[in-house]
């Protein structure tokens, strides 16, 4: 069995100014198939605009709101909302809030670094 307590996860500090923490992936477990991160992203911060050659994710907003575009679409998220990401999908959140978003990403197959393009923003 594996269980990973987010309180003791490692902290990724990303270059746009979100704190992810891996859960369930391949730098906590064997895990190949899937895998499960919490995102927080501070108010007026956006999550750098990329895709992935193989991936597929899903973003489920915890809390707070922003604005999430995947592809040629953007549309208001607030918490509850669960968005779906094709792979090879450009895709980017803004946070228009005056609150942290806290999302729990889920990925298939598990993410891995080299799968995600970077993109200028537009």
């Amino acid at each position: 069995m594996i269980i990973v307590n987010r309180d003791r996860a490692g902290i990724i500090n990303t270059s746009h100014g979100s704190e992810i923490r891996p859960l369930i992936d391949r730098t906590t477990s064997g895990v190949t198939q899937c895998s499960l991160a919490e995102e927080m992203l501070p108010p007026g911060c956006a999550v750098t605009a990329h895709h992935h050659r193989e991936i597929e994710e899903i973003y489920y907003v915890v809390s707070g709101r922003g604005l999430m575009t995947v592809g040629d679409e953007t549309c208001e998220v607030n918490a509850g909302d669960a968005v779906y990401v094709p792979r090879g999908h450009r895709h980017t959140l803004r946070n228009t809030g005056s609150e942290p978003i806290k999302l729990i990403l889920v990925c298939g197959p598990a993410f891995f670094y080299e799968d995600q393009v970077f993109e200028d923003q537009p």
